[in-house]
C-alpha cells in the first residue's frame, strides 16, 4: 500500500505504529511480513519528507522574523 498523498503525518504513524505492534506481536505470516516492512519503510520516507518540509517553513519563518525585526 503507497502512501496516500493526502495522508497526513499523524494518520501515517498511526499506519506505521500499527504496523510495528503486528511485527512485535509476532501476528504477520512470513509473506505479508515483507510486504509489511516495505510499506512501513514507504511511511517512513513519508514522515521524514513531511518533518524535512516543516523544518524547512520553520527555518524561514523564523529567518523572516529576524529580518523584519532588525
Amino acid at each position: 500500500m503507497v502512501t496516500k498523498k493526502q495522508e497526513t503525518y499523524s494518520q501515517a504513524m498511526a499506519r506505521l505504529e500499527k504496523i510495528v505492534g503486528q511485527i512485535d506481536n509476532n501476528e504477520l505470516e512470513i509473506d505479508a511480513l515483507s510486504e509489511k516492512i516495505k510499506e512501513a519503510n514507504e511511511i517512513i520516507a513519508f514522515c521524514s519528507d513531511k518533518l524535512t518540509k516543516a523544518d524547512r517553513e520553520i527555518e524561514k519563518l523564523l529567518s523572516e522574523k529576524r529580518e523584519s525585526e532588525e
